[in-house]
């Protein structure tokens, strides 16, 4: 009977994707209405590229500032088949679940068949993951999960192509291929990340300008300029605590599981290695002193709560805890209502409904003329569909960037001076007809005015006011 029992389960192999699939659908419907503002900057890259061939945030000027080239291309290539960049979202949630799962099925086969389950449970209903859906960081765990598989099987140029995949979800994750890959060293497996990788860096080096995306020098000079005031990657689960601390508690608890990674255990050594690149990859961002955007913890949440849940799955008790964080996620996320309006963890100054509403409102305000950012600009230029203008959008603005990054430290400056020598520091930056500003009292010349209230940063008024 128990052969019969195993044979028919080998038989339906396809039941935990199809679970998997419909349950990532209805979270996605779910977290539709608070997805971030960052998550819009890649959509507009996606639907500009899907409609008008076109990389950039606006639709009228070329841009370099989409940190994840693999999820602005995944994006486009779904949203010119669906007519609609955040349903595309949806879609490559979707698959990127499954394709996580998938590979945690195939990495696990020591373990208890539920493991794929209980992992997938966990990284579901994370807050800090719910608050990322729409960025790279379900492809970036997608992409992680099969370079486990090929490293463990020694699949050398499967490893190298999957590497070099991972490049282009984000650079900095070529962190976890160094150490998955470390015992493997072979020239297959380097041919194989460079055959992947190098054709789109030589692309955008020399046609986009720079072969790292300006989101480097943009967002660690934010760090520099101390623009989140004391701050930091290091201490920002503290920020996060401080708007909401079960949230921010859930978020990072699984983190706790990884000095259990240090243990010798066969089964378990692909999951420590994943849970030990997470260790280099935090350490890594803590140098680097940029502000704390709750998705740079993604990465490192991921790989913990994978690991977690395998250890887990060898001991009932721990089992059982993962299960109760699973449950208080559930109804911690649910506990203001659903449809949430904010996502678990969020930095911005505004729900992504009511930047919506103010896009609505500037496409019939600002028409043609070109309007200054006050500090967001995702959603914005996503539903005005006008030319809104900061130093993400705006390429003229990067020159004094780039400067003001390499100031002070002449192995910075040498290494942006290498990644931008096809940019055309001559062009201009675009001039604002109109401005918006976060103010404490209405300016007299304001031609607009909205109220902006967000968990985390207090209620604040953004007037438009010519330039």
């Amino acid at each position: 009977m128990e052969q019969v029992r195993t044979t028919d389960k080998q038989t339906r192999p396809w039941r935990l994707p199809a679970a998997v699939a419909g349950v990532s659908a209805a979270v996605f419907l779910l977290a539709r209405p608070h997805l971030v503002d960052d998550t819009f900057i890649t959509l507009a890259y996606a639907r500009n590229l899907a409609f008008h061939g076109h990389w950039g945030l606006l639709a009228d000027a070329t841009s370099n500032s989409a940190t994840s080239p693999a999820n602005v291309l995944a994006l486009a290539a779904l949203t010119f088949v669906v007519r609609d960049a955040v349903l595309a979202a949806g879609v490559l949630y979707v698959l990127c679940q499954v394709a996580l799962v998938l590979a945690l099925r195939r990495l696990g086969t020591a373990l208890p068949r539920w493991f794929p389950a209980l992992a997938f449970a966990a990284l579901t209903v994370n807050p800090l993951l719910l608050s990322s859906i729409g960025l790279e960081v379900a492809l970036g765990a997608a992409v992680l999960g099969w370079l486990a598989v090929f490293a463990t099987e020694r699949r050398l140029l499967a490893f190298g192509l999957v590497a070099g995949a991972l490049a282009l979800v984000r650079l900095d994750l070529l962190i976890f291929a160094v150490v998955l890959g470390f015992s493997l060293r072979s020239g297959r497996a380097l041919f194989g990340a460079a055959l992947v990788a190098v054709p789109w860096f030589a692309f955008s080096w020399v046609v986009l300008g720079a072969a790292v995306p300006d989101t480097f020098v943009i967002k660690t000079l934010q760090g520099a300029q101390r623009a989140w005031g004391d701050w930091t990657f290091a201490n920002g689960p503290l920020f996060y605590a401080r708007a909401d601390l079960w949230m921010a508690v859930l978020s990072f608890l699984p983190l706790l599981a990884v000095p259990f990674a240090l243990r010798r255990s066969p089964t378990l050594r692909p999951f420590a290695l994943l849970a030990l690149g997470g260790v280099l990859y935090h350490g890594m961002y803590v140098l680097l002193t940029v502000p704390p955007y709750h998705w740079y913890y993604g990465p490192g949440i991921t790989v913990a709560t994978i690991f977690a849940c395998a250890w887990a799955a060898s001991h009932r008790v721990a089992t059982g805890c993962v299960l109760a964080v699973v449950v208080a996620s559930v109804v911690a996320y649910a506990a203001p209502g659903l449809p949430r309006e904010f996502a678990p963890l969020t930095s911005n100054y505004a729900s992504t409904a009511k930047y919506a509403e103010i896009g609505r409102d500037l496409h019939a305000l600002a028409g043609s003329r070109v309007v200054g950012s006050a500090g967001e600009i995702g959603v914005l230029a996503y539903t005005c569909e006008c030319a809104i203008v900061d130093v993400f959008a705006d390429r003229g603005l990067l020159p004094a960037a780039i400067d003001a990054r390499g100031a002070g430290d002449r192995w910075v400056r040498a290494a942006l001076r290498v990644d931008y020598a096809f940019f055309d520091f001559d062009v201009r930056p675009r001039r604002p007809d109109l401005v918006l500003r976060r103010l404490p009292s209405p300016p007299p010349d304001a031609l607009a005015h909205w109220t902006l209230d967000a968990p985390t940063l207090g209620r604040q008024e953004l007037y438009l006011v010519p330039s």
